[in-house]
This record gives C-alpha cells, structure tokens and sequence, in this order.
C-alpha cells in the first residue's frame, strides 16, 4: 500500500485504527475507505474524493477537509472538533453523535445529512455567518451573541 501522501490513491483501503496524524491527503482517492477509529487529527484531507468513506469513531481534530466530496460518508462518533469542512459535500453523510464544536461548514452541501445527536455548538453554519449555541445537539440553533440586546 502507498504511504500518505497528497494524490495517494487509497481507494477501498483499511486504515482502521492507524495514526496518521497531521497527514497531509490533499486531493487523495479515498472512496469506500475505512478510517474506523483511526487518528486524523490536524489532517490535511482538502479536496479528497471520499464517497462512502467510513470516518467511524475516528479522531480528526483541526483537520481540513475543505473541498472534499464526502457525500454518504460515516461520521458516526468521530471527533472533529474544529475541523474545517468549507465548500465540501456531505450529501446524505451520517453524523451520529459526532463531535462537531467549532467546525466550520461556510458554503459546505449538507442535503439530507444526519446529524442526530451531533454536538453543533460553536460550528459555523453554511451561510459563513451563523455560529451554533453551546447545546446544539442534533440541529444548529443560531448563537445570539453578536447581535444587539434591547
């Protein structure tokens, strides 16, 4: 198997459980690839190809996956906290009881995908503007700070 690598093409591959922390992905072929339980924290993962990857108890702390096509993707209890998911496609992706504070998901296509039980709080919505209240868990509820109190 390919080392990580911007363009490495991992389609279908078991990574479950390895360490492949700060590895840098860009624009690799993930698609059908299994990261179950693997560590992507502060990963580089921008404009993968990763249709039906399973990111499945996964940690991916700071990573970026900005661009990234990652429709019906699993996410169930992965950590992303402050991840970076800007203009990617998560088309029908499950995010069960994922932890998703702070991450930003300006311009992201979220259509049909499940967030049940997902922790929002701090997340950046779609719009680049709207940040999560602390609690939001399942759906985001706009923060109010930032807007004037009468």
């Amino acid at each position: 198997m390919d080392v990580a690598a911007p363009g490495v093409a991992w389609r279908r591959c078991l990574q479950d459980g390895n360490n492949l922390t700060g590895a840098d992905l860009t624009g690799a072929n993930i698609k059908s690839a299994s990261f179950k339980r693997a560590v992507l924290d502060g990963a580089h993962l921008a404009n993968v190809e990763a249709r039906d990857a399973k990111f499945v108890s996964a940690s991916m702390q700071g990573a970026v996956l900005d661009g990234a096509k990652l429709d019906m993707s699993d996410f169930t209890s992965a950590d992303l906290s402050n991840a970076s998911f800007k203009a990617a496609s998560l088309r029908r992706a499950k995010l069960y009881d994922a932890i998703l504070k702070g991450v930003d998901f300006t311009d992201a296509i979220l259509t049909e995908a499940d967030f049940t039980r997902a922790d929002l709080s701090g997340a950046r919505w779609t719009d680049g503007v709207t940040v999560c209240a602390e609690g939001s868990i399942g759906q985001c509820h706009p923060s109010r700070s930032g807007t004037a109190s009468q």
